[in-house]
């Protein structure tokens, strides 16, 4: 194992103690206002076809609604044609017009534009487009947006609605939200994770302790996080990844060295001693566990994505800090309460039962006498949960994936009742002349027109507007009249030349509306179907590109880039976690059966997760609205990342302790049985609260954190059951002596074993050589 400076430790102790103390003090204010740092949106890959297009609508068209907020507006009964009606949209829409970042604003009234109200006149909507900001994060505005909208609704007559809604309302109240889910699930988690930690310890304060350990490492993460969120993008997921690695990670590592702690104790060992030797036993199991979990954490920083990265990031940082606080922190502090970590004494009495090691030493001894039969049972569940898998289904939920109780979703709501919710994302599409030329020569307009009218004829396509689409009926040659001095068109159709050309002429914009039943993930074949056209083909416009943008374009290429990079990112996890479980355990065939186990638990994971989310088959137990019918790309990626380091927590944790016992008895089967009986209660109590913890939030609102929390829960049970407590074990006794080859050889028929570590003395059986 990792030497560690254990009499440093314990010596130091006070002074270590104090300055973690001070150290997560400092960071609480920090802390607490890191989600107003944080971003929603970040999709955008650079370089991608989708971040091109939308470069050019911002940079080169400029037009007022590249960035763009909604206020929808509703009366039970008045209807827009009564003039307390059009008053109040006035007014709201004038105090809109005041606001410095509202750099142009459009509604019924100002338009006659039919789509901006609803057939039966009691809703309407008005658009604000956004000044762009310096960190292209809308999301600041939309509290502004909000008290003045209130403030033109207290000044006129009761019984209007109004709601904003767009996608900076949406990215604000999913940010809003996941940081109320995160403080509400790590409040009501905490007690409850105390409460298992009392019935695990059968003691008030060693329960304590993991929960100090899981609250500071939580604490400091986000206090680092929102320090780096001031000099890079950091996305909104970090914060209840944190939560739930930070609880998780933090009290399992506290489980072990606690549980070894008070082992020494009872074997009689002085504090001091004990501490020392937990030091040089868990602790340096702990920075194993740690690394493995790191390792695929590291391999999400490969893919050049915000909230890939930005888990990998904070998920590096608290499981850092995790095994920090577990090989300083928590020595220290054990050797400070010494054996008052079993106060009160008469609890720990009442609930030995719930830790005594004779029902394990029957259940391992169960293991040990038929593994076959254990390995083939094992299996076969493993196999059935993961079978679905065969199934998954990558792409954007049908439903559920923006947050229903907000505002933002109230206002899509009574979109959608106007026939206008696919309005909020339009597909962008970009004609770009490469060779600078003019986009609206008269020849070219014939080409753009046929580019049109393709889209157009797509049956998920509503509406399309663009220079050459303007209203229905208008023929192309009229067109051709009105840009023929591009001069003077751009004076007099200045809002057309705003919202579609570029500033130099040389590219032009066109907007698709889908028709509000197309799903999200409908919407990603609606613009695979337009990436299809081949625009060189087209009249006049062999020398244009096309562009495809917008959320769900963004949406297909962040998909497509991570499922890209999904293979490479496993190669580095199983190869790099392979590598440092042979390098530790010195052995070659424990890694690879960790690997192999590993991958079996995450494989059953995807499984129930298809059944769960995509199939709907239960869904209503964590409040889905139906099935998904897709799974969004983040999720399966992210599980795979975290549930495999986490899955090496319980293999390291097992294994290390059977390797102890082997190293004492050069017996495999022994050692199996020893290791299994001596750290089931612990792994099974860790694994409970880490259930617990990730569990809790299947029931957030946001939906990717939901696939993300539902899918951490049940790895963690497969692989703590079924996985880590009857294949395990199964396996190391089919195994026999070549669990540990090379780094053991046998020698001879008396069942002697030598190190294979040259110039290591022969260990007889019944000696001590170690």
């Amino acid at each position: 194992m990792i030497p560690l400076p254990a009499n440093y430790i314990v010596r130091w102790r006070w002074p270590i103690v104090v300055a973690w103390a001070t150290f997560a003090a400092l960071m609480v204010p920090v802390a607490r206002g890191v989600h107003q740092r944080l971003q929603v949106g970040g999709q955008n890959l650079p370089n991608s076809e989708s971040t091109r297009a939308e470069d050019i609508v911002r940079d080169r068209i400029g037009t007022p609604y590249a960035n763009f907020a909604a206020v929808v507006i509703r009366h039970d009964s008045l209807t827009l044609d009564d003039p307390r009606y059009a008053s109040y949209v006035e007014s709201l829409t004038t105090a809109l017009d005041r606001l410095p970042f509202v750099v142009q604003t459009l509604s019924w009234r100002r338009s006659g534009d039919a789509q901006f109200r609803s057939d039966d006149g009691k809703t309407t909507l008005v658009l604000a487009g956004l000044r762009q900001h310096s960190d292209n994060d809308h999301t600041s505005y939309v509290p502004l947006l909000r008290e003045s909208v209130r403030k033109a609704q207290a000044a006129t007559a009761p019984g209007f609605e109004a709601h904003v809604t767009g996608g900076p309302a949406f990215d604000y109240d999913t940010r809003t939200i996941a940081a109320e889910d995160s403080a509400s699930l790590e409040r009501h988690l905490i007690p409850l994770t105390w409460l298992l930690l009392v019935i695990a310890f059968g003691a008030l304060v060693a329960a304590l302790v993991p929960v100090a350990v899981g609250f500071i490492a939580i604490t400091v993460t986000l206090g680092v996080i929102a320090v780096l969120a001031a000099f890079t993008p950091i996305s909104i997921f970090v914060l209840n990844i944190t939560t739930m690695m930070g609880l998780g990670v933090g009290i399992d590592y506290s489980l072990l060295v606690l549980t070894r702690f008070r082992e020494e104790l009872d074997s009689g060992a002085d504090p001091a001693t004990a501490a020392v030797t937990t030091i040089r036993t868990a602790s340096a199991a702990v920075i194993t566990s740690g690394a493995t979990v790191m390792v695929g954490l590291l391999a999400l920083l490969i893919v050049p994505l915000a909230e890939t990265r930005s888990v990998g990031l904070g998920g590096l940082i608290v499981v850092a800090t995790s095994v920090a606080l577990s090989i300083s922190f928590l020595p220290a502090i054990l050797a400070i309460l010494g054996r008052r970590i079993d106060w009160p004494k008469g609890l720990a009495s009442n609930l030995a039962r719930f830790r005594s090691e004779v029902g394990w030493n029957r259940y391992a001894l169960g293991i040990s006498k038929h593994p076959m039969r254990a390995a083939i049972i094992s299996g076969v569940v493993i196999a059935v949960l993961a079978a679905p898998t065969y199934w998954l289904r990558i792409g954007l939920p049908v439903s559920g994936w923006f947050p229903q109780d907000t505002e933002a979703g109230v206002g899509l709501r009574l979109l959608e009742r106007m026939g206008q919710g696919a309005a909020l994302q339009p597909i962008k599409v970009v004609v770009n002349m490469e060779d600078g030329s003019a986009v609206l020569d008269g020849d070219r307009l014939r080409g753009l027109k046929a580019l049109t009218d393709s889209i157009r004829a797509n049956p998920r396509v509503a509406q399309v507007r663009g220079v050459v689409d303007l209203r229905p009926g208008i023929p192309l040659w009229q067109y051709a009249v009105m840009y023929a001095d591009e001069a003077r068109a751009r004076e007099r159709y200045a809002e057309v030349f705003k919202a579609f050309v570029s500033h130099d002429g040389s590219a032009t914009a066109v907007d698709v509306v889908l028709s509000d039943t197309v799903t999200l993930d409908g919407s990603l074949d609606a613009v695979r179907d337009i990436r299809r056209i081949a625009i060189r083909g087209l009249p006049t416009l062999q020398r244009a590109e096309l562009l495809v943008g917008g959320f769900s374009a963004s949406s297909l290429d962040f998909r497509n880039e991570l499922l890209r990079r999904f293979p490479l990112l496993v190669v580095l996890v199983l190869g790099a976690t392979g590598v440092m479980l042979a390098v530790v355990f010195r052995s070659l065939l424990v890694p690879i059966k960790a690997v192999i186990m590993n991958s079996l638990s995450v494989a059953a994971a995807f499984g129930l997760t298809v059944v769960l989310f995509q199939w709907g088959v239960g869904g209503w137990l964590i409040g889905l609205e139906g099935p998904t019918e897709a799974i969004f790309v983040l999720g399966p990626v992210l599980v795979f990342a975290i549930v495999f380091g986490l899955s090496m927590d319980y293999e390291v944790f097992l294994l290390a302790r059977i390797k102890e016992e082997f190293d004492e008895s050069h017996d495999n089967d022994a050692a199996t049985t020893a290791g299994l009986a001596a750290t089931g209660a612990t792994i099974t109590s860790a694994a409970l609260i880490m259930i617990l913890v990730f569990g809790a939030f299947a029931f957030a609102r946001v939906l990717a954190v939901k696939l993300i929390g539902f899918g951490l829960a049940v790895a963690v049970l497969l692989d703590a059951t079924v996985i880590r407590m009857v294949m395990v074990p199964a396996v190391m006794h089919l195994a026999g002596r070549f669990n540990w080859w090379p780094g053991y050889r046998r020698r001879g028929a008396g069942g002697h074993y030598r190190r294979a570590s040259g110039g290591v003395a022969d260990a007889e059986t019944g000696g001590d050589t170690h």
